[in-house]
């Protein structure tokens, strides 16, 4: 048996080759980088199962030379990157990972928050500045925000990672709204949430979380409409896809002043080149695709996308299957 592994995030394998090795004995473990044509021409051809980065991509005519492969197992949430139709006319399962890092999605939501309503950045960027202007106390305040314990959170999409939000936001005494097209009032309400339309939703939050899943029917999803609709010192921040929110929008919206900003953790060229204008806005601050890692996540991921590796190549139903 081979098992291919292609990937760039990470140098340590040791979980998968332990895993591997006691579950297939004499099982062959192949590693190439997203430029593995000439191993794909090697060996790769050859594998019996993948286990791929979300940022590998594996087109039609790489699924189409896959003589032995029962299963393509992403490292994480994403597969948009794998030509799914190729896999179901070639027979190959694929499956993602759900609800692995649900927990630190949420705890990075809330981080932002934070960030916006108490702006310890900036005050403590400042404090040299406006120490030597004659500014301490209040008199550096421009604009005095409401507590967190005043304000609304909405939550685009209620799924397992809105839900995890929500348990965590509802320890600060924030009013939680919530829009989900798959969830009535009654069952929302039972996590001590209201649902909300969207445009109400975007129209009276304070913070807006985008949770949506990172399919191409939610491309754009959120843009100008939105963003007008918005209060001006309303923020939004992402930790599902970057392809969700359009980026020119945000970027017009944020520098003329119709929202007051944005935390990204996603954005929709990933990984960048440093040239996208997303990240070269003040006001809109992203970070390197790292909100849901944590030591426990990591573990729960491999453990996950190994678990679902091998369900397929013992003829059995994997946890997350996609097709």
């Amino acid at each position: 048996m081979l098992i291919w592994i292609i990937d760039e995030e990470w140098t340590e394998y040791e979980y998968e080759k332990e895993f591997l090795n006691e579950k297939y004995p004499g099982v062959e473990i192949k590693i190439s980088t997203y430029d593995y044509q000439k191993d794909l021409e090697e060996f790769g051809y050859k594998a019996d199962g993948i286990l791929a980065q979300v940022y590998a991509d594996i087109p039609a005519e790489v699924i189409n030379k896959l003589d032995n492969c029962k299963v393509i197992a992403t490292y994480g949430g994403g597969y948009d990157r794998i030509d799914i139709e190729a896999c179901k006319n070639k027979g190959i399962r694929v499956t993602n990972i759900q609800g692995y890092c649900a927990e630190d999605l949420a705890d990075y939501v809330i981080a932002a928050i934070y960030h916006y309503n108490k702006k310890i950045n900036f005050y403590a960027n400042n404090v040299l500045k406006d120490i030597n202007d004659g500014k301490w106390g209040s008199t550096v305040i421009e604009k005095r925000n409401h507590r967190i314990s005043k304000q609304k959170l909405f939550i685009v999409g209620f799924g397992t990672i809105g839900k995890a939000v929500a348990e965590r936001a509802k320890l600060l005494g924030i009013e939680i709204l919530a829009y989900d097209e798959y969830y009535n009032e009654e069952e929302i309400a039972k996590y001590g949430v209201k649902k909300v339309s969207w445009e109400e939703g975007f129209s009276t939050a304070d913070y807006v979380s985008i949770n949506l899943k990172g399919v191409e029917a939610n491309r754009d999803k959120v843009g100008k409409n939105e963003f007008e609709l918005m209060k001006k010192d309303a923020v939004i921040i992402n930790t599902a896809r970057g392809k969700i929110i359009n980026e020119p929008d945000l970027v017009y919206a944020v520098k003329n002043g119709i929202i007051g900003g944005a935390i990204l953790d996603v954005i929709d060229k990933e990984p960048p080149t440093g040239d996208e204008e997303i990240l070269h806005v003040e006001g809109i601050l992203v970070t390197p695709h790292i909100s849901y890692i944590s030591i426990e996540s990591m573990r729960a991921l491999k453990e996950f996308a190994l678990g679902n590796l091998a369900a397929v190549l013992d003829n059995k139903e994997p946890r997350d299957p996609v097709v």
